[in-house]
Formats: C-alpha cells, structure tokens, sequence
C-alpha cells in the first residue's frame, strides 16, 4: 500500500478474497478458487483419474461421471459433498456479484518461467477466456465427540503436475480451513499416503499433525455388502 494512502474507514469494510498485487513481473498467472457445479463433471473426473494416477491406485479407480454428477450435488454446499475448483488463467478473472454460499478466492501470481500445460485442452471450461482447471479439494462434514463440534473431512486434494510447488496446494487447503473457522468448525482433516513424504512435509509446513498412531479402517466391496445378510 502507498504510503500516502487515505486512512482506512472507521468502520471495518468487508472481508474480500481478493490478493492484491503491487507488481506485475516475470510471467504473472491468475488463479481462482470457486464452488463446482454440475457441468464440471468431466473436469472432475479426469482429475480425480490423474489423482489415482499419482497415487498408484488405478486398480481402485472406478469412479464415472454419471456416477459423480448423481450424487455430487445433491445437498448445498457445506451441508454434504462439496467441491472448490481451482481455475488459472493469463488473463485476470472478471469479479463477480458474491455468491449466498461461497465467495470465490482469486490471487495472482508471478513467476520466474511461464507454465507449459500439454493437456490444458482437456481442462477448459472456457476456452475462449484463456481458463484452464488446476486442481480440486473435495470435502464433506464430519463430527468429533471429542470438541463436541463438527468439522471438514478433505476426502480429495490433488494439483495437476504443471502447476505444482507453485503455492495452488495452499490455496485449496486455505480455502477448506477458512471456510470451517467461518462456520465454528472445530478441525479439518485428511489422510496422507505413507510413501508421500514431500506431502507430509507441505501438511506439516502448514500447521498441521500427521497422527501416527491412527490407521484408517475400511470396508467396502465384497466385504461391505456382506454385512446385508448379517442377522442384527
């Protein structure tokens, strides 16, 4: 801010998701966090592919669009599922009337090399604006007895490799955690793969614990639907 700026209000103004920047050097890339929608579907689901990709778990990957698109928007968002895109662009995304559920979160950023995107065709929901899907967080409401509070559970984080190490990851995180302390939440929580240590290293960079002693519990497939014919 310039040192001859006018004094702030006596009245504090709204909070504003906008970063402001004073400079523009390098290669300057604009981002944008904002809810999904029924019509990102496909750009869901490709990313939740690559996710499975990264992850060594395409053996577990069953995942169809019209799968997601019948169960991913059927509660507002918060109440259930919930899905914050992130969006990059060379060109500043317009500021838009703020939404009664969420007000999107948009930065820019200015790096030292341009980001080269071989598939960005595959994820642009606008081309004709230069828009291109980065990456995803899809979350849902979980309780903890313990804080007598509910909070987030992150089921899905996943930046695409060209625009990794680049802060994109933060972003989507800091987006799930703010949008819990708006509502009283008491935490946000997630699993890690065990192999995963440059995540675990970014987890806990950002505050976070990783909880060796817990393990994750699962039933599903066979073993889940066996439990139909169980006698209660």
């Amino acid at each position: 801010m310039a040192a001859a700026a006018a004094p702030p209000p006596p009245t504090a103004a709204p909070e504003s998701n906008m970063v402001p920047q004073t400079s523009q050097i390098g290669y300057p890339i604009f981002s944008r966090i904002r809810l999904a929608t029924p019509s990102d579907v496909p750009f869901i689901h490709k990313l939740i592919h690559q996710m499975a990709v990264f992850e060594r778990l395409t053996h577990l990957f069953a995942a169809t669009e019209s799968g997601l698109a019948s169960t991913l928007f059927n509660s507002r968002p918060f109440q259930s599922f919930t899905v914050f895109l992130l969006e990059v662009s060379r060109s500043p995304f317009p500021i838009t009337a703020a939404s009664p559920d969420f007000t999107p979160f948009m930065k820019t950023h200015n790096l030292d090399l341009p980001i080269e995107d071989p598939e960005s065709y595959n994820f642009s929901p606008d081309m004709l604006n230069d828009v291109v899907v980065a990456g995803f967080v899809l979350f849902f409401p979980n309780y903890s007895s313990f804080l007598s509070k509910p909070g987030f559970y992150i089921e899905d984080i996943f930046v695409r490799e060209p625009y990794r190490r680049k802060g994109f990851g933060t972003m989507l995180l800091t987006a799930v955690a703010k949008q819990a302390v708006k509502m009283d939440y008491g935490r946000v929580e997630w699993v890690v793969l065990d192999w995963n240590v440059n995540a675990m290293k970014f987890y806990e960079q950002m505050g976070a614990q990783i909880l060796q002693e817990w393990r994750v519990c699962r039933l599903t497939g066979d073993a889940l639907e066996a439990f139909d014919k169980v006698n209660i």
